[in-house]
């Protein structure tokens, strides 16, 4: 695995370092936002996953993730920081981030997510790679069509622009079974497929995001239901 890890904190790189070397991954370090950018760029989004500190010199995380989602909508990313706050953590999801850490952290705890995250595309990627074999799109409608092997989903015959690999699973797991209402639990359980600490908010600020990019292409079919989850509904779509 190939890893680009922008942290200001040399103490926390140094010792990840070592937890690296010892998963035998290839690890490049960024010390500041804009450093950490010229890096991305420089080998043309060569990363499998990005970890990004929140607060950095020069250019802040935020603004990191947005120049780094500007290049590849797709790369995974999990955002470190120290800030506690449950704004602070859902702009972040918001921004483009796959996942977050909140420091002080274990590295093993580290570990574990950034395994976790991998083996989830990876095993996305298998599936979509085995499902699109028979057909080009594992969802079709009359408004709504989905292909797993292009990771691009369509409204409209519009294209659905920039989506993260989170906010394209997502969409996926609930466009397969239209109108069914799913709970933020089953989503965390499906989507991340793993333990993600009960945090909810993750769901809401990915759906959050994912319903902005699919209303700049179309009408609205990812609906709340109040008090239970979320569903996906296109049959007013055409509207």
């Amino acid at each position: 695995m190939k890893i680009l890890m922008i942290e200001d904190n040399n103490s926390v790189s140094a010792m990840m370092a070592m937890f690296f070397k010892k998963e035998q991954w290839e690890a490049t370090f960024a010390y500041d936002g804009e450093e950490g950018v010229e890096k991305f760029s420089e080998a043309n989004g060569d990363y499998d996953i990005i970890l990004l500190d929140l607060n950095l010199p020069k250019k802040d995380g935020m603004q990191v993730a947005a120049d780094i989602r500007r290049e590849s909508p797709t790369i995974p990313i999990i955002m470190l920081t120290a800030r506690d706050s449950e704004s602070d953590q859902v702009l972040g999801l918001e921004m483009g981030a796959d996942d977050y850490v909140t420091k002080p952290f274990s590295p093993i705890t580290l570990i574990a997510r950034i395994k976790a995250l991998h083996r989830r595309i990876q095993l996305s990627q298998i599936s979509d790679d085995t499902e699109s074999e028979s057909s080009e799109y594992d969802v079709q409608t009359d408004h709504f069509k989905l292909n797993s092997k292009t990771r691009e989903a369509y409204i409209n015959d519009q294209l659905i622009e920039d989506l993260t690999p989170k906010e394209f699973d997502l969409l996926k797991t609930m466009a397969m079974k239209p109108k069914q209402v799913f709970t933020r639990e089953q989503l965390l359980q499906l989507v991340w497929n793993y333990e993600f600490y009960g945090d909810e908010r993750t769901v809401d600020a990915h759906i959050k995001k994912l319903r902005q990019k699919i209303e700049k292409a179309g009408p609205k079919v990812i609906q709340t239901v109040w008090g239970v989850g979320y569903k996906f509904d296109d049959s007013d779509a055409g509207e």
